[in-house]
């Protein structure tokens, strides 16, 4: 998949903060592969942007945890975890250590919050004021960088989703009214285990498909890859984690659903040059989360639903 267009600043700009990235960024557009295009924003993050760069995109975040009406529509989704799970102690005693930390560093406490829970982020933000300021710093960045990419993917799907041909039998999601869903995550979610070095697979490209076609079922007889259309994209970060992947809908579409892992960039001497995993969700589980990870080696996999 390429971008449609090359992207413009104003694009990039809701992606990263730094004008400098979002420019860089912009120039060496339009991608023919996601893949590419994380590659050439973690190369322009790590090695174009300086720190002032690096202060101008931590500005873009509101603290954790606030609750603000100006706060945008990522920044909401990311920190929707954290701001379900925080009581008033909670909310109050984040608020304090964020202040704490603004003082210490000069600028705003940096994580990538998404899935993340009230007590989690509480505690990494405790565990980090203790760093020293340049090494605060850069462990800063390394979170913005997340960020990045997590929105990259977000925009990159945006780019790349093709409206539905008219009269076409489709079955498609659920419209989401913003702030309407009760749920704390999407309700297809992923992560990577790599099973031979017994640690989180980093880096893998991770796409989530839904099959269109709601009169004619994939089956092992009907394998026609042109049933699938593309619901979202991302790469798994230092924990394995996929970032989002779809709406955070209270009711996910009923039908069959494909996540795919690029397996062959993460292991090249590997057996499989990709894994697609394909299951249904049943009209009677619309309202459940469904966790699907890979168990990952260069010789094996697996998968189960998981919580």
């Amino acid at each position: 998949m390429a971008t449609l267009r090359p992207l413009t600043v104003e694009d990039v700009l809701r992606v990263n903060g730094s004008r400098r990235f979002a420019a860089a960024l912009a120039a060496t557009s339009p991608f023919d592969s996601l893949t590419n295009a994380l590659i050439a924003a973690r190369c322009i993050w790590l090695n174009e942007v300086d720190v002032t760069g690096w202060l101008e995109a931590f500005a873009a975040h509101p603290p954790i945890g606030t609750t603000s009406s100006s706060v945008s529509k990522w920044s909401k989704e990311e920190q929707s975890a954290a701001l379900s799970t925080a009581t008033d102690s909670t909310a109050q005693e984040l608020s304090e250590w964020n202040a704490k930390y603004r003082e210490k560093f000069g600028f705003v406490f940096m994580i990538c919050a998404s899935g993340r829970t009230a007590p989690e982020v509480l505690a990494e933000l405790k565990r980090r004021y203790a760093n020293r300021p340049i090494v605060e710093l850069e462990a800063a960045a390394e979170e913005e960088l997340k960020i990045t990419e997590l929105r990259l993917a977000k925009l990159f799907s945006a780019e790349t989703a093709a409206p539905p041909t008219s009269g076409e039998n489709h079955i498609s999601q659920p419209d989401k009214a913003a702030g309407s869903s009760n749920r704390t995550r999407p309700p297809i979610t992923t992560h990577v285990l790599d099973t031979a070095l017994g640690s989180p697979a980093a880096g893998i490209e991770v796409h989530l498909e839904m099959w269109k076609d709601a009169t004619s079922p994939p089956s092992f007889d009907n394998k026609e890859f042109k049933g699938w259309t593309t619901l979202g994209t991302s790469i798994t970060n230092n924990d394995g984690r996929s970032g989002q992947l779809m709406d955070n809908v209270d009711n996910v579409a009923p039908g069959f659903y494909r996540i795919s892992f690029n397996t062959s960039k993460y292991a090249p001497s590997g057996f499989f040059p990709y894994v697609s995993i394909i299951f249904e969700i049943k009209r009677s589980q619309t309202t459940e989360h469904f966790h699907v990870p890979l168990l990952h080696s260069p010789f094996s996999f697996t998968t189960y639903r998981g919580s």
